[in-house]
């Protein structure tokens, strides 16, 4: 089945969901009313994270999944589920088809391409508002391997990378790291995934305007970004359990 975009955004924001430890511990701030249909995801959402490692959260987060063609946003809590949703048309590969043909791109490459990601952001704003988020959750294989740099791996650990915290400072340095090494440079990590070479700088780059807009726009509401957590949990884990769930309906 294809998922629309709407659908990819929702199923993003239910596998970031399950970094989370339950709908309690996401603060007071009340989530305004959403469809019956969203309401079930956040209950969902709230089962997953029953079983997940416990990381506390302030409502409402965004949860960025960041992928190869597009790069969803979601404003949601598991209190009140999905608010608005947004999927921009920049992803690692994308942007490193569109931009960073040299080893290593140059400065002009490299500027075109964040112009690219900043008017793709201008785009979300109209739908997800930034500044009303408390907290930031980066998800997938981009976010994964950026996180593991920045933690200092030897080799690729989940365990250490799921629910772990980041300053923004420190995942805006890791990005740039990315954005100026060399393929040779990026091949030698130890926790580099082969697939993950050529495009790790393209998504590093997608990563850092990201996180500085949304940091820029939370603090201009009055609520400073202070961590990023990274979760191991994607859109796959988000279908995976919408999978179950449909396979547990009853029929008539």
């Amino acid at each position: 089945q294809v998922l629309s975009g709407e659908a990819e955004a929702r199923a993003s924001f239910r596998g970031a969901a399950s970094v989370l430890s339950d709908g309690a511990a996401l603060g007071t701030a009340a989530a305004p009313p959403v469809p019956e249909a969203v309401s079930r995801v956040a209950e969902a959402a709230s089962r997953v994270a029953e079983m997940a490692q416990p990381v506390v959260e302030t409502a409402p987060l965004l949860a960025v999944d960041l992928g190869g063609g597009s790069t969803e946003i979601v404003l949601g809590s598991l209190a009140g589920g999905v608010m608005a949703e947004y999927s921009m048309d920049v992803g690692c590969v994308r942007m490193h088809e569109r931009h960073l043909h040299s080893d290593p791109p140059t400065p002009e490459q490299i500027a075109a391409a964040r112009a690219d990601v900043n008017a793709a952001l201008d785009a979300a704003e109209q739908v997800v508002d930034f500044g009303a988020a408390y907290s930031l959750v980066g998800l997938a294989g981009t976010v994964t391997t950026l996180t593991a740099k920045s933690l200092g791996l030897e080799a690729y650990d989940p365990s250490r990378i799921h629910g772990s915290r980041l300053a923004p400072s420190e995942v805006i340095a890791t990005c740039e790291w990315f954005i100026a090494a060399s393929r040779s440079s990026r091949a030698a990590l130890g926790f580099m995934h082969p697939g993950r070479v050529d495009v790790i700088a393209a998504g590093a780059l997608v990563w850092e305007e990201t996180v500085k807009r949304i940091a820029q726009r939370m603090a201009q509401n009055g609520h400073a970004l202070e961590t990023v957590v990274t979760s191991e949990h994607d859109i796959l884990d988000g279908v995976a359990l919408w999978a179950a769930e449909e396979a547990q309906a009853p029929r008539w």
